[in-house]
Parts: structure tokens; C-alpha cells; sequence
């Protein structure tokens, strides 16, 4: 593998189109949003989803790229239309995730999209020959905020199609794979999504950091050394439901209540006992639901953090116990119904290099540190070294409506993205 120095001097030189990413962000943003609380509720496989998703699509098919819908519903981007990379026709691989959770953020994964197409679309723009493909992706149902299968498509493409179940619903039951059809994937073909092991050169992930690290610092990017382990369990309590009025404490199997304890167990985990990093309960849903019922079900998830698999492994054993503990003295059932795992994970040596080489030469100040969120960059990294670089939050917050990067940053950010795949495109080995 070879290439001049005129030739790398030259994409070293390259550019992003500052005011080009600018409006990509908006306008995607647009999709899914609410006027009333200025959130973005595109959760994945939904209608919105699928805006947005056709939003990508014709953006890279207007910038002469050749998009493509993988069995798993993710959205690769070519500059041409070409075989599947093996170990001997690597790629390097830049992207993130379209969908939201409920009320979400404008940039929590797209602004990683958007870069990354635009990344591709500047350097197939400069016509320099490079010894590597870059390649952007749009990884489906990062979030699992519909069908509780986070990472779903992350996971396929890093080969992990056994750990995702066969016939997968969402909430209410309703199943995947229609949605997923006309998402333009194919769940019996499920396979075919993966890549093989080692035929992506490296995986860059260009993210708003979620957090207050790096606004606090006054650092303008973020050199991510470590991506936080987390397991999901989606639990169904079952109880009787009942006549609030005429229906005795002592007679009750209240599901609302056992879930009340639930809630409390999981704080009590991470908050007093400190046997992971944090504990949260973002999802309850009772059932029927209404201010005279006793609460007969309920579904709710326990999602447990920490960068040590084996603390989060021990959380997750005090959690199920305690879960034992609570069913008996409230008499109802407890069943873990689902479950998603993704493993701490370390970024590439050299790829924190490349990365935080490009912040030195373009001037940007930057820092190391680790990540609380998971992203698809952890099951990227069953096949290929992956770096992950993040931009400030205004305020830390994400999630909400109110999540924010200036403009400056988000510039920032993919200019930096884009000398980052500059630099490991050229290297001879990673």
C-alpha cells in the first residue's frame, strides 16, 4: 500500500464545508420535533425514523454518494457501488445513529451522521487517491427507545446476530419485523449485515459529549480513552389488578407498588451500596393505567452502568436478588423479559493519536477522558479498532430538549473527524 507525499499533503489540506453541515443539522433536526417543547421524538423504526432516514439518503445521493439499506436497516454510504470489503480491501468506517429517545435532543448521533457524510463528501469532492475507502454509516435503533434492542444495528454488523432475538416487538408487542421492512431491511437476512473481521481498517464516532467535562475544562475536544459497560434488563411485573376503592391493602397484588420498590433497589445499588457507577429507571409503564385501577402490569427497565464489567456484573446479581426479595413481600411476579449487554470498552492507542494530533494542528485544545454513554462504537470494536472523538454540551445535558453544541464546535468537531480518517486512511497498519 502506497501513496506520495504529494497526495497526503494534499488531503491534509482538505476542508469541510462548514455552512453545508451547518444546514444538514437543522434541517435533520427538524424531523421529529415537537414545537411545543423544542425536543426531537424520532425513535427507531418509527414513521419519523423513516424521514429522517430518507432525509440521508437523498442529501448523499444529491452529493453523488451511493447509499444502500443493509438487512439490519442500517445506512451504508459509499462513494460508488462495490463489493464488500474484506481484510485485504479495508474501509474506514465513520457514522452513528438517526434515532432518538422520546423528547429527545437535535444531536445525539445525527451530528456523528451528518460529519460523517460530510467527511465523505469532501473527500470524494477532492478526487485524491487514497490507499483506504472511507465509508459513513447510520446505525438503526441505537437508542432502543421503540423496540427495546439497542444497538441493534451496531450489533449486526459486528457480527453478534445470535444475541438479538428472533422475532423481536417493541413495548406494546407489536413486532419488528414490518417496521424493519420498510425501514428497507430484511429480518431472515439478518446475517448478511454483518462485516468480516478485520475488513474495516478503523471506526471514528463523532459525538456531542453528553456531559459537563469538557465545557467545564474550557477543552474544545474530547479524546475519548474508554466507552462505559451497561446492561439493559427490561422486566414485567405481574400482579392482580383491582378496584381501587373496594379492593383491601391487605388483599392487594399492586404491580405499581412492587415497581415503586424496583426504582428504589436500583438507586439503593449504585447510590449507597456504590456497586456501579449509576442505576437508572427511564421506562415504567403501568397497566391499565388509570386513576381508579389497581395497577394489574407493568413493564419498566433497570439500566446499570459502570467501565468495570465486573462491578456492573455484581450490580446486576445484587439487583436480581433484591428483585426476588420484592416479588415475595409484594406478592406479584418479577420477570426479566430482555436484555442488552455491551461490555466496557478502550478506544485504539493510535487512534487517540490521530485525533488528538488533528485538534493540535488545527489549534483546538483538547483532553482525554471517558465516556458515561454507550455508543455504537463498542460493538464496532469486536471488528476493528475503533476512536471516538466528542464536542461540548452546552450545559452537560442530553437527552432533553435543551441539549446543545455551538456551532463553532460542531464545526470544530468534523474538521477534526476529518483529519482523523485522513491520517488512519494513510497509515500502513493500525
Amino acid at each position: 500500500m502506497s501513496h506520495t507525499l504529494v497526495e497526503r499533503t494534499g488531503a491534509l489540506a482538505l476542508d469541510i464545508d462548514a455552512q453545508r453541515l451547518l444546514r444538514r443539522v437543522e434541517e435533520l433536526g427538524r424531523i421529529g420535533a415537537d414545537p411545543a417543547t423544542g425536543g426531537v421524538t424520532r425513535t427507531g423504526f418509527s414513521p419519523a425514523d423513516r424521514e429522517a432516514r430518507a432525509y440521508l439518503m437523498d442529501e448523499a445521493r444529491t452529493a453523488g454518494l451511493f447509499p444502500a439499506v443493509d438487512a439490519a436497516g442500517n445506512i451504508v454510504v459509499r462513494q460508488r457501488h462495490t463489493r464488500r470489503p474484506t481484510a485485504d480491501r479495508q474501509v474506514v468506517m465513520m457514522g452513528s445513529h438517526l434515532d432518538t429517545v422520546v423528547d429527545g435532543g437535535r444531536l445525539d448521533g445525527a451530528y456523528g451522521v451528518i460529519a460523517a457524510l460530510e467527511v465523505l463528501q469532501t473527500v470524494v469532492e477532492s478526487g485524491i487517491a487514497l490507499p483506504r475507502e472511507p465509508v459513513a454509516i447510520a446505525f438503526a435503533n441505537e437508542e432502543g427507545a421503540l423496540f427495546p434492542q439497542p444497538f441493534w444495528g451496531s450489533m449486526a454488523v459486528a457480527g453478534r446476530i445470535a444475541e438479538l432475538p428472533r422475532e423481536p416487538c417493541d413495548h406494546q408487542g407489536r413486532p419488528l419485523r414490518e417496521a424493519l421492512r420498510l425501514a428497507g431491511g430484511d429480518l431472515d437476512a439478518l446475517g448478511s449485515a454483518s462485516w468480516p473481521r478485520q475488513s474495516v481498517a478503523a471506526y471514528l464516532e463523532l459525538h456531542v459529549e453528553q456531559g459537563p467535562v469538557l465545557e467545564r475544562s474550557g477543552s474544545r475536544i474530547g479524546v475519548v480513552e474508554a466507552i462505559t459497560g451497561r446492561i439493559v434488563l427490561t422486566l414485567e411485573i405481574r400482579g392482580a389488578a383491582g378496584h381501587s376503592g373496594t379492593t383491601p391493602m391487605e388483599a392487594r397484588s399492586d404491580a405499581l407498588a412492587a415497581a415503586a420498590r424496583v426504582v428504589l433497589a436500583a438507586e439503593h445499588i449504585a447510590g449507597r451500596r456504590k456497586l456501579c457507577r449509576v442505576a437508572t429507571v427511564g421506562r415504567l409503564a403501568p397497566h391499565p393505567n388509570t386513576p381508579n385501577t389497581i395497577a394489574g402490569t407493568v413493564r419498566m427497565t433497570v439500566d446499570l452502568r459502570d467501565t468495570d464489567v465486573w462491578r456492573a456484573g455484581d450490580a446486576e446479581e445484587a439487583l436480581r436478588t433484591m428483585l426476588c426479595d420484592i416479588a415475595e413481600a409484594t406478592g406479584t411476579e418479577i420477570e426479566v423479559v430482555a436484555e442488552t449487554r455491551s461490555d466496557p470498552v478502550s478506544t485504539d492507542r493510535r487512534l487517540r493519536a490521530a485525533i488528538a494530533g488533528s485538534a493540535e494542528e488545527l489549534g483546538l485544545l483538547h483532553e482525554e477522558l471517558p465516556s458515561g454513554a454507550g455508543h455504537d462504537a463498542q460493538f464496532m470494536a469486536d471488528i476493528a479498532p475503533i476512536g471516538m472523538i466528542f464536542v461540548p454540551s452546552i450545559g452537560g445535558v442530553s437527552h432533553v430538549p435543551e441539549e446543545n453544541t455551538a456551532p463553532e464546535d460542531l464545526v470544530a468537531g468534523a474538521r477534526v473527524l476529518l483529519r482523523s480518517a485522513l491520517r488512519t486512511i494513510g497509515l500502513e497498519e493500525l
